[in-house]
């Protein structure tokens, strides 16, 4: 079984080409998807037994990912949530550290870093 994700991503084709990018190259187990703040939210702490990773985006259809990320402070510690965003900024870098996050990347040019994080998170501990 791969890395249970949970992705918070409002557009469709970006969302299912992630979802295969990382089932393929990462060896990640998508187990649910959303589009807006108030499903990732619930879906996320209702289910919280059920997910390793959560991957967000900031711009949604209804909220912010900035909502998704505080809904997820309280998460247990083997959970990781890591923002992908056109918009990581060094701003957004700093108020998602605020916020508990493990990892920012920028979808214009950190994909492969992401990739290289998931793969890392899916490695048994030492």
């Amino acid at each position: 079984m791969g890395l249970r994700t949970y992705i918070v991503e409002d557009n469709a084709t970006i969302r299912d080409n992630l979802i295969a990018t990382l089932e393929e190259l990462a060896g990640i187990d998508a187990v649910g998807t959303s589009e807006t703040e108030n499903e990732a939210r619930q879906w996320l702490t209702e289910a919280d037994q059920a997910w390793d990773l959560a991957i967000v985006d900031l711009f949604l259809k209804q909220g912010s990912g900035l909502g998704v990320l505080e809904a997820c402070r309280d998460r247990k510690p083997r959970q990781k949530v890591i923002v992908l965003s056109n918009y990581a900024t060094v701003e957004i870098r700093k108020r998602c550290t605020q916020l508990g996050v493990d990892a920012v990347f920028d979808k214009s040019n950190e994909i492969d870093a992401l990739v290289d994080y998931c793969i890392a998170q899916s490695r048994p501990a030492d």
